[in-house]
């Protein structure tokens, strides 16, 4: 539930957030009558992401008839969720400096182009949270057997919610850099977790070889029955008796992206001119 949590709370304040911004500058422009385009826009982007989660339950139960499929689908539908998650999160790392900017400026040329402009506009600027969460969410929850990991996301949305109502009327005030930049490395553990269960899965498949070479068993220091081993497994999908393949696939991923995310991101924004040395050159 934990984890599913984060994933809720973070997805669901960046969609909160995209909708505080283009909600107050319609406001703050004089547009107040164009709102209920914005709610449609989002309104559609859920309901999207929400037949998406269905078809990739629909697809689960249509595989689960045979165990070799159900793992294959479940192998290769986890490593394409952490390929999409991780392009996700190096976006937003990205772009968090001037998305507000941007979202103003789309937002005044889409209210000259029209009604519907302004419904796609919102449409698509919550839709990449939306089903960015539905992936990450059924690729984490693969294995679970109840529906644990669903509600966690729920009561990740559902504070989400609050807390961007509550930063939209200025009540709460957050270190947002912070704030996602630390679950952004959270999410990082998470999707390596999923990566390394995807290349499990498909061992088990048989279609790729090793699933009898074990890297190391630390299952009598880690027992996957005690409560840190299921916490470990639902947040991170640690297995304290992975396979070599398993393992290095959980480094390959792990290192390179943490390195790349802690990065420092350079800035587009050409450094300003001196006054006195422009006044040199136009003389």
């Amino acid at each position: 539930m934990l984890a599913n949590y984060l994933i809720g709370l973070r997805e669901g304040l960046e969609a909160s957030l995209v909708v505080s911004i283009l909600a107050t500058f319609l406001v703050k422009s004089g547009h107040r009558d164009r709102l209920k385009l914005v709610w449609i826009g989002v309104a559609s982007a859920l309901g999207v992401a929400a037949v998406a989660w269905g078809l990739l339950q629909f697809v689960t139960a249509l595989t689960a008839k045979s165990f070799t499929t159900q793992e294959t689908v479940g192998g290769v539908m986890s490593i394409l969720a952490v390929g999409f998650v991780t392009w996700m999160i190096f976006w937003m790392r990205k772009a968090s400096r001037s998305i507000a900017r941007e979202l103003r400026e789309r937002m005044g040329q889409a209210l000259e182009v029209g009604s519907r402009a302004v419904v796609i506009l919102a449409f698509l600027a919550v839709f990449r949270e939306s089903i960015e969460t539905a992936f990450i969410v059924y690729a984490s929850a693969a294995t679970a057997t109840t529906a644990v990991p669903l509600i966690g996301v729920l009561l990740g949305l559902g504070t989400s919610v609050l807390l961007g109502i509550a930063i939209y009327k200025g009540a709460v005030k957050i270190n947002l850099a912070v704030f996602f930049k630390w679950t952004g490395a959270v999410l990082v553990l998470v999707a390596a977790g999923i990566f390394a269960y995807g290349f499990h899965d498909l061992q088990e498949a048989g279609i790729l070889p090793g699933i009898g070479h074990l890297a190391f068993d630390i299952s009598h220091v880690i027992p996957p029955a005690s409560w840190y081993g299921v916490l470990l497994k639902g947040i991170f999908n640690f297995n304290p008796a992975p396979t070599v393949l398993e393992a290095t696939a959980w480094v390959v991923y792990l290192v390179p992206v943490m390195v790349l995310y802690f990065r420092p991101v350079k800035s587009s924004t050409p450094p300003a001119v001196p006054a006195a040395k422009t006044a040199g050159e136009a003389a």
